[in-house]
């Protein structure tokens, strides 16, 4: 397993000096970082841990003023190195961090006592004892801390095997077939092209996979992959790695651009979430002031509304609303920080809730429930309520995840039209999807003919009077009005073929093959053809009739019309 972890600590503390002790790579990558010997932007490197396996580092800045860059390393992190120094002890930045950290929901770390060479051995004792007081009640709590001092070799190899123990302690990222990677670094690569790094989460990539590179949409090919410095067909989620993308230029990359699978995010300009409020505040936190949202290696100005309370406390917890500048893919349970930029201060973070919130604010009351997803929108698709929540359900009705209040509304909805529908039965052509496919449920009802009717109703349309009437008529048919029938009735049977239309008059499916069988026996007299006063004669009807009676005939193949004669179709039956 390998997993990536992030420094922490004040400026000054050693954590570049250490990570280029572990890893044989200065992360301080520019000149002017070593001309100042300050961290500005992140670095990168790994280590080979005593068990074979190596580890990712990434070395955040510890200046104040570069406080944005070390966000953008720690936002996808499994773990973190927290690094103070023995002669300095706690500082602010310290604090700072540890609470950056915490927001952001790591959970498992080490502590790494830096400098111990200038200085004796009580002093290192206090800052020790002052380092476990610090982390009481954080995630640091039980954390090894080890002593080290680089420039003497002291304590790199407790490091190291701490390091490996951090490993061993650290859930594996989860695979959860749906790849993300928030970029950290671009740049162009001699004779390779643009190559993008960050740190995997949420699914496998390959080579020659197509992806989305967010928020431009531009379609994104993998050329090739490299982790650790080796090369790679594939790479599981928690891995550092480094992508060359086909399709895109170094220039039109930044940092917090994401590559994603496009069918598989929705992508968000607003979200719900939990916000917990930092104690060590000197004010509460309100929806004014110039607020800046962390998330994944981004930076984003953000509009912020609280939920249901005009204001929250230092050490609250409460919900809000962020609108963003533009749309990211966003799933509940994503960590956030907010800083507020006009004071330069963290104010506080928390956990994505809802990514399509689709209640005023005045109302909403979002939690990382699915249920609670599918209960304020009735009906949602399968695929799109894994979108939404990262949860996969089994469609209820058809494609659909559907409440189960709205599912009871709907039957007993469509329950009652069916039965108001009365013995003609309820059209199911009026109905749209939805109602189908509830309909499919239901054991009370039944649909033949695309009618509903309840199970146990008499078919209306068995023996049904005006077929009856029209076979007792069979060459003299009454019309519909005149039999006292209405039209949905007649549409009915003639949909069922009980009846026939021809030109406006109805006549009995069995009248049909009545005529059939005399207009066989009447062309095997008269071969060279029937005049249509024959045929009247014969069946002791009217040209009324007669006519559409062989239009009918002509059309179906019985029949063919010859001048002032019918003569044998294709189709006549044979007597």
């Amino acid at each position: 397993m390998s997993i990536t972890i992030s420094t922490a600590g004040h400026v000054d503390h050693g954590k570049s000096t250490l990570v280029e002790a572990l890893t044989g790579v200065d992360p301080d990558r520019f000149a002017e970082e070593k001309a100042r010997g300050l961290t500005i932007d992140l670095g990168f490197g790994s280590a080979q841990l005593p068990s074979g396996r190596s580890v990712s580092i990434i070395d955040v800045p510890g200046h104040e003023r570069f406080i944005r860059n070390m966000l953008a390393g720690v936002g996808a992190v499994d773990a973190c190195l927290f690094v103070v120094a023995a002669n300095e002890g706690w500082m602010p930045q310290s604090e700072e961090h540890l609470r950056i950290l915490e927001l952001l929901g790591v959970s498992h770390g080490l502590i790494a006592l830096t400098k111990v060479g200038l200085c004796d051995a009580d002093i290192a004792e206090l800052a020790r004892l002052e380092v476990e007081e610090r982390v009481e009640q954080t995630f640091l709590a039980d954390a090894p801390v080890v002593e080290t001092d680089v420039v003497d070799g002291l304590g790199l190899d407790d490091l190291r095997a701490g390091l490996d123990d951090l490993v061993d302690r650290t859930p594996a990222a989860a695979d959860q077939r749906r790849p993300r990677l928030w970029v950290d670094r671009a740049f162009a690569a001699r004779g390779a092209g643009t190559v993008v790094t960050g740190t995997l989460g949420g699914g496998q990539i390959r080579v020659d996979d197509e992806l989305e590179l967010r928020p431009k949409g531009t379609a994104v090919r993998i050329r090739a992959l490299q982790s650790h410095h080796a090369q790679r067909t594939k790479i599981g989620p928690g891995n550092r790695v480094a992508i060359n993308l086909s399709g895109v230029g170094h220039q039109e990359v930044a940092r917090g651009d994401v590559l994603v699978r496009a069918a598989q995010w929705h992508l968000t300009n607003r979200f719900d979430a939990s916000l917990t409020v930092l104690s060590t505040l000197d004010h509460d936190v309100s929806r004014r002031g110039a607020h800046v949202v962390y998330v994944g290696a981004c930076e984003l100005p953000v509009r912020m509304r609280i939920l249901g309370l005009e204001a929250l406390s230092p050490g609250e917890t409460g919900l809000v609303r962020l609108h963003l500048p533009r749309r990211l893919p966003l799933l509940p349970g994503d960590r956030f920080v907010v800083r507020e930029s006009g004071r330069a201060e963290t104010i506080g973070g928390g956990t994505v809730l809802d990514v399509d919130p689709v209640l005023p604010a005045s109302k909403a009351e979002p939690d990382l429930s699915a249920d609670r997803v599918i209960a304020e929108r009735g009906w949602v698709e399968a695929d799109r309520l894994a979108l939404l929540t990262g949860q996969q359900r089994d469609p209820d009705v058809g494609r659909w995840v559907v409440s189960p209040t709205v599912l009871e509304d709907t039957q007993v909805r469509l329950r009652s039209a069916v039965e108001d529908a009365g013995p003609l039965g309820l059209d199911i052509a009026g109905l749209d999807e939805r109602d189908r496919a509830v309909l499919g449920l239901m054991e009370d009802v039944a649909t033949e003919g695309g009618r509903v009717r309840l199970v146990g109703q008499s078919d209306p349309f068995e023996n049904h009077p005006y077929t009856a009437a029209l076979e007792g008529a069979p060459f003299t048919p009454p019309d519909p009005e005149s039999a006292g029938v209405d039209r949905g009735e007649v549409r009915e049977l003639v949909k069922r073929g009980l009846i026939v239309e021809q030109d406006g008059v109805f006549f009995a499916a069995s009248t049909l093959e009545t005529a059939q069988s005399v207009l066989a026996e009447m062309l095997a007299e008269q071969p060279d053809g029937v005049t249509v006063a024959e045929v009247r004669e014969r069946l002791e009807t009217t040209r009324k009739y007669a006519l559409p009676l062989l239009a009918w005939l002509d059309g179906h193949g019985a029949t063919r019309r010859r001048g002032d004669v019918r003569i044998a179709g294709p189709r006549l039956p044979s007597i």
